[in-house]
């Protein structure tokens, strides 16, 4: 998710607040097709929150596409409300149960460690996803002018990079990234809800902002340092101090951000800038 937020906010300046209703959608896409066989669970829901994104970018961004980045950012929060409510109206504001397919919820052991089969798959997934973008972005024409336009947006144009195609397949890229996401993270948590989105998108978002987001793997590393100091955190403090996990990992975000305001992998023009 971290990289999708970078993605987005490198090739046109949005910091897209309605990327957690992705999640979202991909959720009830779940619940609607949980009897359904796992391989056309998978493929649908991908194919769904893919559209979806895409549909998001023609419908609410393109049009303010010159527009100021707090423009793109009010209108950001204005869909991600939307879709919210549109999920209220039509399925209900009660969380919804998704059973995870029984081998997911297998476990095995390595020495004195439980280790749940769907951990293993988010793992498997996440290396996997991260090495097919980083071959992406590298080894293919989509690739490159995706990296020119994340580097200078405006300059990718006046050397003949097509603004419409490299936009769309960014939202495209994020959304078959969103579909991996919600497949995970509901079959981890059982349930879907109109604002599951937000927790994830926070988390994120922090993340992004810690590696920095001007930096496709910055924002990334930062994701997973977030995500492996609340692990941290939550196997080391006293089980009287557990519930504070969060306070103390954003508060050592906080920290971070007063020495390196630009995050710790912000590219050189941005930390001068």
């Amino acid at each position: 998710m971290a990289l999708s937020l970078a993605l987005l906010f490198s090739v046109m300046g949005l910091m897209n607040f309605a990327y957690g209703e992705l999640i979202m959608v991909g959720g009830y896409t779940m619940f609607i097709l949980r009897d359904a066989p796992f391989l056309a669970l998978v493929i649908v829901t991908i194919v769904i929150v893919t559209i979806v994104s895409v549909l998001m970018e023609r419908l609410a961004f393109r049009p303010l596409r010159d527009a100021s980045p707090i423009t793109l950012l009010v209108a950001s929060f204005a869909v991600s409300y939307g879709l919210q409510q549109l999920a209220y109206m039509t399925v209900g504001p009660l969380p919804k149960g998704v059973r995870p397919f029984d081998f997911l919820a297998d476990n095995f052991q390595v020495g004195s460690v439980t280790i749940s089969v769907l951990t293993v798959i988010t793992f498997a997934v996440t290396v996997l996803l991260l090495i097919g973008t980083t071959l992406l972005l590298n080894r293919t024409m989509l690739g490159i002018q995706l990296r020119a336009s994340t580097e200078d947006f405006d300059m990718a144009r006046l050397v003949g990079v097509r603004a419409n195609s490299v936009i769309i397949a960014a939202f495209a890229i994020t959304g078959i990234l969103a579909g991996f996401v919600a497949l995970c993270y509901v079959s981890r948590n059982g349930s879907v809800s109109p604002t599951m989105g937000t927790g994830p998108l926070l988390v994120a978002f922090v993340g992004g902002v810690i590696g920095g987001l001007g930096s496709l793997w910055g924002a990334t590393i930062g994701g997973f340092l977030l995500g492996a100091t609340v692990t941290a955190l939550q196997a080391s403090l006293p089980v009287d101090l557990s519930s504070y996990t969060q306070l103390f990992a954003f508060s050592a975000v906080i920290a971070l951000l007063v020495l390196r305001p630009s995050g710790l992998f912000a590219r050189r023009a941005v930390r001068e800038a």
